[in-house]
């Protein structure tokens, strides 16, 4: 048998074994064309998958083009130029990088699944899409084999021939598309693979390093008004995929109504991935949220997976999202409104299916009416706002949260002998807490510290405490060393009548000088709250 492809089938069946070795699709790829392209009588190797459509925008072929949502993407040339020496001919970002399927001999090929072989190409010149670079390179003729994997057309094998194409080389070529069609597969298959174990070696470094931080929530705790709303509220919305704004004060818990949310969706079998977007550097938010490629920047030694990437499949929690800078704005919102994003100095466009649950302390509407954040970007994550109210306007929350931090701190710092009591509880209630739940975690944890003996002993801030309220705590603080509890309808009762007297001192007048709020040294809003809870009304 001849050696030359256009002949008989050549004996060299070394290339099918490599081919069946290659784990690496673009090796793989340039390995078939390379291999054809060294035959004397072979003008031109090329192979076309079959991808969905990407720059029909600007593609030539646009108004020939039968379907914009797939073509033949060239991802592979090799071949020996005659006209024009040393021309590149590996290059595939040439006129022929998009094909439309079914249009002339190589959309024909991926579109029938069948070989079409041209063996006098004057003939059939309407086939040519170049009949120019024909004459200039001598071609005489064309084999166009389709790559067929389990039935299905995965793409097209073309190889441009200088000599007149035999049932020999046609045969060939069949076998050589055979067998790259099947290691085109699992090459796919072998990358797939490579790309789930690094997600999962990624998701597991991330996990990893929340483990800690999440490991002290396990559910919300209290049961005010409040706090069943946001309950309610978290059970309608879990289930859908739906954007939530989740909106209130530093330290209210908005972490962990996100971690709710995704816990009682049916994402919670993937990565929940928590974004701190206030404190990121300016020059790096493109790099966290999207990723970056080797080289992109100084510092950049090595591929790196962004935020949305870890998130892909499950939930991605942005933290104090109003922090974003302006012009960084529209990358997110791309990503937000299309799933798509590409990593920074990386021209492939990725794709994530990802539900986005943001936080913010700010008012969001006043930043947009100021310019600071964009309109478009603020209704596409404000689908569902939800809002946590502050601790101070959910008393009946502090003991049970109390006793929860308590819990975890003791087994954490080895001290199980401690106990809450009522006058701590009343002494808790007594304080304004600006930095909310997050504060009440703190304070419990420094008195688990500093205490001696079995007594629980917190270090508030005087001048943040409720001023003549503190007067019934006090007392009950006096006693503590006797009796070491006071019955909870007693701190009711207390606290009760300590308001009722500071609303007769000032003439039920809560707000501004000389009201309640102001002898309390108490927040309006605080003691409006408090006076709605324990239904107290002006005497008419």
């Amino acid at each position: 048998m001849s050696s030359n492809l256009a002949g008989e089938i050549d004996p060299g069946m070394s290339v099918l074994l490599e081919m069946a070795e290659e784990r690496s699709l673009d090796r793989l790829l340039n390995l078939v064309v390379t291999r054809v392209a060294e035959r004397s009588d072979v003008a031109l190797a090329r192979i076309w998958l079959i991808r969905p459509g990407d720059i029909c925008s600007v593609c030539r072929w646009r108004k020939e083009c039968p379907d914009q949502t797939r073509c033949l993407h060239l991802v592979a040339s090799s071949g020996n130029p005659r006209s024009e020496p040393g021309a590149d001919w590996s290059r595939i970002d040439g006129s022929f990088r998009r094909f439309p399927i079914g249009m002339r001999k190589i959309g024909r090929v991926a579109v029938s699944a069948e070989t079409i072989v041209i063996t006098d190409v004057d003939r059939d010149s309407p086939w040519i899409a170049n009949p120019e670079w024909i004459d200039r390179e001598g071609i005489r003729g064309f084999v166009g084999q389709p790559l067929v994997y389990r039935g299905d057309p995965v793409g097209v094998f073309a190889v441009f021939l200088r000599e007149t194409p035999t049932e020999g080389c046609v045969a060939w070529q069949r076998v050589l598309s055979d067998h790259a069609a099947a290691a085109i597969a699992n090459a796919r298959a072998f990358e797939e693979i490579d790309r789930l174990r690094t997600q999962l070696e990624l998701e597991n470094e991330y996990l990893r390093g929340e483990a800690l931080q999440s490991q002290e929530y396990c559910g919300i705790v209290g049961a005010s008004p409040a706090m069943r709303n946001v309950c309610e509220q978290i059970d309608l919305v879990a289930k859908t995929d739906a954007n939530v704004l989740i909106l209130g004060e530093s330290g209210t818990g908005k972490e962990l109504v996100a971690c709710e949310i995704h816990q009682r969706s049916e994402r919670r079998d993937r990565p929940l991935v928590r974004v701190n977007c206030a404190s990121i550097p300016r020059e790096l938010y493109e790099s966290e949220f999207f990723g970056h490629v080797r080289g992109s920047f100084t510092g950049a030694v090595k591929d790196r997976a962004g935020r949305f990437e870890l998130a892909d499949g499950g939930t991605i929690f942005l933290d104090e999202v109003g922090e974003i800078p302006l012009e960084l704005q529209s990358k997110l919102l791309r990503v937000v409104q299309e799933r798509q994003f590409e990593r920074v100095g990386d021209e492939r466009t990725r794709e994530v299916d990802v539900r986005i649950v943001a936080a913010t302390n700010r008012d969001l509407k006043r930043e947009v009416a100021a310019g600071r954040f964009r309109e478009d970007l603020f209704y596409r994550l404000n689908v569902f706002p939800l809002e946590v109210a502050p601790l101070r306007e959910r008393a009946e929350d502090i003991q049970p949260l109390a006793a929860h931090f308590l819990q975890l701190a003791a087994t954490k710092f080895g001290r199980t002998d401690l106990r809450l009591t009522q006058a701590n509880v009343l002494e808790l209630q007594h304080h304004t807490w600006p930095g909310n739940v997050r504060e009440l975690q703190n304070i419990v944890e420094r008195a688990v510290i500093t205490s001696r003996g079995r007594k629980l002993r917190f270090d508030l801030p005087r001048d943040e405490s409720a001023g003549a309220g503190r007067l019934e705590f006090e007392r009950a603080a006096s006693s503590d060393a006797a009796t070491e509890v006071v019955f909870d309808r007693d701190l009711k009762r207390m606290e009760r009548e300590n308001l009722l007297a500071a609303l007769k001192a000032t003439e039920w007048k809560i707000y501004g000088p000389g009201g309640a709020a102001e002898l309390l040294n108490m927040k309006p809003t605080t003691l409006s709250s408090r006076i709605r809870r324990m239904g107290l009304k002006r005497p008419v």
